[in-house]
């Protein structure tokens, strides 16, 4: 039986298999109805519309009706989104239809379709009721030239089209309304009929060219003369206003004019596709959609095709705008997403439904053929599940094609147009996966059963849709006579599944889709294959990725070409190749700790005998024999265990041969270098894109080399220390590390000398400084641990030192334990170095300074700070001078100082340093000058500052006993200083404090002869240097001198005294004279009242002088005050003389005025001479002094001698 025979219906019958919105055709329709396949899925998305759209008809005094109205109907190419609103538009219309005599509705072509009859009884009764079904393509109705309201011009084109009006000019359309409703349209196309020979409906588009006619015949109709026929047309037309207003009220007024349960159904295709990324477009539909569900009241419904769900295409647009789209998404509720999912559903009952005869041969043949075709179909690194055949009857159902095609082909078709692969028109959807599959099956129409249609049989369904690179890439197989033709079917293949990222190109799944029957020999298959990508391959037409090959363009092709070509220098692939080792594999291979005690061992990498990276100076080597080295013949076994002893020992790890990897590594390193190359920015958008894909390939090649590289590591051969050692199981590093760790335990000897390792070691070094000095503890006692380590250490630092070799903690842990033959754990031999500090065998050394045991630890907790540090062996007091020194140090500080080295240095620093914190708390004092002791304090400073200096313990107590006598003397020195600081201060402040106070009095105590000698006695006590000795004598000074003091102040303040009462009684007499008011008294009295009481508590003779004087002088200044107020007149009130009311009359300063006035004459100003020396000098001064005092007498003045 051939295959042609076995389908129910014609299998090369036309079938339409690419649904569009504007043929209706009667053949065209009929099949659409006939051949409608109800799935699971579109019976489910029927009764969600019909339920909604019923919802709208029994709730439409709802007002939430009118924001239901919209219809989202989504889904990929070719998931029968176009299909289903067109059979939505018949089943809504109810439409009738003709083919070969027989007439049907809609409906009844679903009596057979639905199972459910709850749903045909809503489809029933939704098609009952009236309504407009207006079905259209949105992108083949709109004009290139409308702008943002090119959607609502649409919109207003096909419903004026519904009514019979003009479609193409809505100007002309809004004139035939008004015509209409006046009652006039036909009227009006009678007269043009009539009138002019024109018939309307055929003319309409054309009517600038009959303008006249135009005019008069609606001048006839309407009773109103139109002149100027061109001018009142452009007039029409430019004021013409439309808007979604207008549109909506439109529509309302018709579905009113036909009643109140009156409908209209708006069905768009594709118009996801038309508005794209333009967000005044979706806004516009958003207006169109909540304006017709207003005002029409739930009336008016639009049903809408998009690529895109809802949510995906208003996520896309907010990701680039800020305009709130919520409310869109509220005006189309109703949300169908078609997915396509039962699309084999569909082609087996429209294409491959068997008849019954066929059906059953075939489920024979799947009887006895089972395990073939299970194994015939199986695949490798696929990212789906590709179904193989379920059953007898899925076979039968399905066959000539397998079940895993239905899944394939889809994604096929879906890749190809995202990635551009296909033009404009499959993007479209011009051609469908029910066009594929009738393709597929009219090439084995002739063929008997048994044959099955290969993959590549899928590509002249699409390939006049191609571009045209990818045509002429498989036609060029044509014209090499290097291919043959199954070259062509296999870079046909391969380009089918080029963009499917769900299967992958190795020759597995090549071979399985190459089964064109099923008794195929996958071997033969397998074998051709193959000799046909090596061809393709050789002529680039394809390129491999490690197991995996893809279909090159053209352009592809030259890439290729150009990347194969790029020179590789000869060192290229091998440091790739280290650094895939060394740092992927191995996880940045640099060190090794060996577990038994922590070290860290520094690696040198050697790759095919070439460094890799910086070269350690590490004790181990791990050396890599790749396929790639030129001498990978001559590493037999022999030469690999040699190879393993060199160098004190090392790693040789012997990968075995395997040719991808040289294959990988070239084409990446090529692969790379083209990439860097072309990355100039001046590539056009194209290659970018081949190149970033190449880049792609690169990134798995590198994982593939990665996991090459570890399973030939985990199979390699390995040798260390001269022995062959078989790899640990698990990963490539566990078997290099078990290596390494032979390799350590085999060529370091004295590793062992280390017997317990601590867990924690920097813990340990602290608690071991912060003990007590093991000095007495030798390195023979029984019970130190580690005495061997102990030992190498302390020789070797007593070696140095013997030849006057500096030994630096850094070397002495890195280089000289760290290496062969130790290989000691850094901080295991800091250890054993803070063991032996701590024993007093060794001293470290920082700065110049030796490090006490406090200090140590954070001079020594980073590797970054051993190279400061010194290590010594340590010099040790002899017993006699230990002794020596404590002797002096009990004559020096008077306390029984401790036995031994470090106890006794420790003693001496500590008192050492109490004296000069004790020194520096008296400098401030003395450096004033005002206290003693200044020189003494910085000498002993100096002494012991000099002291503390020596850190180690053997030169401090060498240096304490050199210079005993400065330390004797620092002994006196200090006590005396604490004496005097300590009890002596408070009388030295008295002493200074008394002198201040004589000092003021100086010129009249130094005429007497005791108080003389005593002031002299107190300045030599407060300007010695070491007055300690004779403060003793200070109070005596103070009281004998302060008596003969007091007694001089109280002898010149009795004489002022006497004075300044004598003015005080002159002053009163004379306010007493002139009856002085009490104001005037006061001002007078009290200047001089105030100088004789300052003069009772004054100290200062000079200053008893000098008030003496003022009190003179305040007194005069009173008689002048006195005199001025008896020369002032009464105050005389300005209302004849009496007070104002509430207050005293103004009292003179004085009742009469003085008797006379005062002079006062001074003959020692009168002599003009210091001297009288001649009877002439006394008559001149006498006859002054009678002019003088005549005169006053003359003058009626009172004569007042000083």
């Amino acid at each position: 039986m051939k295959v042609k025979e076995i389908f129910d219906r014609p299998i090369g019958r036309p079938i339409n298999g690419v649904i569009k919105a504007e043929q209706f055709d009667s053949e065209s329709v009929w099949q659409e109805l006939d051949e409608y396949v109800v799935t699971k899925e579109l019976d489910i998305h029927l009764r969600k519309f019909f339920e909604a759209y019923l919802n709208a008809i029994d709730n439409a005094r709802d007002p939430d009706v009118a924001s239901r109205v919209g219809v989202w109907v989504s889904g990929f190419f070719g998931s029968g989104k176009s299909h289903f609103i067109k059979i939505l538009s018949y089943l809504l219309a109810n439409r009738e239809v003709s083919k070969d005599g027989k007439t049907r509705k809609a409906m009844e072509f679903f009596d057979s379709k639905l199972q459910d009859p709850m749903l045909a009884a809503d489809i029933n009764r939704a098609v009952r009721s009236s309504v407009d079904v207006i079905l259209f393509n949105i992108d083949s109705k709109a004009s290139n030239t409308e702008g943002r309201d090119v959607i609502l011009r649409v919109f207003l084109k096909v419903f004026n089209e519904r009514l019979g009006y003009c479609g193409d000019h809505p100007h002309i359309a809004h004139m035939e309304r008004y015509l209409a409703q006046k009652g006039k349209l036909q009227a009006f196309q009678d007269a043009l009929s009539a009138d002019f020979g024109i018939d309307w409906l055929l003319e309409r588009d054309a009517y600038q060219f009959h303008s006249d006619a135009l005019a008069a015949s609606l001048s006839k109709v309407l009773g109103d003369e139109i002149k100027d026929a061109d001018s009142w047309l452009d007039r029409f037309e430019k004021d013409f206003s439309l808007s979604v207003e207008s549109f909506a009220k439109w529509v309302k007024e018709y579905l009113d004019s036909k009643g109140p349960d009156h409908r209209i159904v708006f069905l768009v295709d594709e118009i996801g596709q038309f508005i794209g990324q333009d967000t005044h477009l979706m806004l516009n539909l958003q207006t169109i959609t909540e304006n017709l569900g207003t005002v029409c009241q739930g009336r008016a419904w639009i049903v809408v095709t998009s690529q895109e769900d809802m949510d995906a295409v208003l996520g896309d647009l907010r990701a680039s705008k800020t305009n709130d789209f919520s409310k869109i998404q509220g005006r189309f509720r109703t949300r169908l997403s078609l997915s396509g999912a039962n699309a084999d559903e569909v082609i087996q009952i429209r294409l491959l439904t068997k008849n019954e005869p066929a059906s059953k041969a075939l489920q024979a043949v799947y009887e006895q053929k089972a395990d073939i075709l299970k194994n015939q179909l199986s695949f490798k690194n696929v990212g789906m599940t590709l179904k193989p055949y379920a059953s007898k009857e899925n076979f039968a159902a399905v066959y000539p094609f397998a079940p895993y095609q239905f899944q394939l082909v889809q994604k096929i078709f879906e890749s190809s147009r995202k990635y551009g692969a296909t033009g404009l028109h499959l993007a479209k959807g011009e051609r469908s996966m029910l066009d594929a599959f009738q393709t597929g099956a009219l090439d084995v129409a002739t063929d008997e059963i048994g044959v099955l249609v290969p993959l590549y049989r899928f590509y002249p369904a699409i390939e006049s849709f191609l571009e045209g690179v990818v045509r002429r890439a498989i036609e060029s197989v044509k014209s090499n006579p290097s291919l043959e033709a199954f070259d062509e079917q296999v870079l046909k293949t391969l380009f089918l599944i080029r963009y499917v990222d769900e299967i992958t190109g190795n020759v597995d799944n090549l071979v399985t889709l190459f089964i064109d029957e099923i008794d195929a020999d996958r071997l033969k298959i397998r074998n051709r294959i193959e000799a046909s990508l090596q061809r393709l391959e050789k002529e680039t037409l394809v390129n491999r990725n490690g197991e995996d090959y893809f279909f090159l363009t053209n352009e592809e092709r030259d890439i290729s070409r150009e990347i194969k070509d790029v020179d590789l220098s000869s060192g290229e692939e091998t440091r790739l190749l280290g650094e895939l080792v060394f740092d992927e594999v191995l996880g940045s291979l640099r060190k090794y700790r060996y577990p038994l005690n922590s070290r860290d061992f520094g690696i040198a990498r050697l790759c095919d005998l070439h460094p890799y990276g910086a070269r350690s100076e590490g004790d181990l080597a791990v050396s890599i024999i790749t396929p790639l080295s030129d001498e990978y013949g001559a590493f037999n076994d022999a030469r690999c265990i040699t190879q393993s002893t060199m160098d004190d020992g090392q790693v040789v790890i012997r990968l075995d041969d395997d040719k991808a990897l040289a294959r990988e590594i070239r084409t990446y390193l090529q692969t790379d270098k083209y990439i860097k190359r072309k990355h100039d920015g001046s590539v056009p958008p194209t290659t970018v894109k081949i190149l970033r894909e190449r880049a792609d390939e690169n990134r798995e090649r590198r994982e593939r080399l990665k996991l090459l590289i570890d399973r030939l590591m985990r199979e390699a051969k390995y040798c260390a220390a001269g022995q062959v050692r078989a790899p640990a199981s698990g990963s490539a590093g566990a078997a290099v590390e078990d290596a390494l760790g032979y390799l350590v335990q085999n060529t370091f000897p004295k590793l062992g000398f280390l017997k317990h390792p601590s867990k924690n070691p920097q813990a340990e070094i602290r608690a071991v400084l912060s003990a007590p000095m093991d000095e007495g503890l030798g390195l023979e006692n029984s019970g130190t641990a580690n005495a061997d380590a102990l030992k190498e250490v302390l020789n070797y630092v007593a070696l140095m030192g013997s030849k006057s070799h500096k030994v630096v903690l850094y070397d002495l842990i890195e280089d000289r334990f760290g290496r062969r033959p130790y290989g000691w754990n850094e901080w295991e031999a800091v250890l054993l170095v803070a063991r032996l500090v701590m024993m007093g065998e060794l001293s470290l050394v920082s700065d110049g300074t030796t490090l006490t045991p406090d200090a140590i630890y954070s001079a020594v907790d980073g590797p970054n700070k051993w190279r400061r540090v010194t290590v010594l062996k340590r010099q040790t007091v002899d017993r006699a001078s230990l002794q020596k020194a404590r002797a002096i140090a009990k004559d020096v500080f008077q306390q029984i100082a401790p036995d031994g080295e470090d106890a006794l240095t420790a003693h001496v620093r500590a008192a050492l340093s109490g004296w000069d914190r004790s020194l520096n708390s008296w400098r401030p004092l003395a450096e004033t000058r005002s206290y003693p002791g200044s020189a003494a304090i910085a000498d002993a400073l100096g002494v012991i500052a000099k002291a503390l200096a020596i850190q180690d313990s053997f030169q401090f107590l060498g240096h304490f006993i050199e210079y005993k006598d400065d330390f004797l003397d620092l002994a006196d020195s200090v006590a005396e200083l604490q004496n005097f600081y300590d009890a002596q201060k408070p009388t030295w402040d008295k002493l200074r404090k008394a002198r201040q106070g004589f000092d003021l009095n100086r010129y009249e105590l130094v005429k007497d002869d005791d108080a003389a000698a005593g002031l002299k006695r107190i300045e030599e006590i407060l300007a010695a240097e070491s007055p300690y000795g004779m403060i003793k004598d200070a109070e005596t000074l103070i009281s004998r001198v302060g008596e003969i003091n007091n007694r001089l102040i109280q002898s010149r303040r009795d004489h002022a005294i006497t004075l300044i009462d004598g003015h005080i009684a002159k002053v009163k007499a004379e306010l007493e004279a002139v009856g002085a008011s009490p104001q005037l008294r006061n001002q007078c009295l009290h200047p001089v009242q105030s100088i004789r009481r300052s003069v009772e508590t004054e100290g200062s003779i000079a200053h008893i002088y000098q008030q003496q004087a003022a009190a003179r002088d305040a007194a005069d200044e009173a008689f002048s005050v006195i005199e001025k107020a008896a020369r002032q007149p009464a105050l005389v009130p300005a209302n004849g003389g009496e007070a104002p009311a509430g207050q005293q009359p103004a009292e003179p300063q004085v009742q009469k005025p003085p008797a006379k006035k005062r002079r006062i004459v001074q003959p020692m100003r009168l002599a003009g001479a210091s001297y009288l020396e001649t009877r002439e000098d006394v008559d001149a001064f006498l006859d002054k002094l009678r002019r003088e005092l005549e005169d006053a007498i003359s003058n009626n003045e009172r004569v007042e001698i000083r």
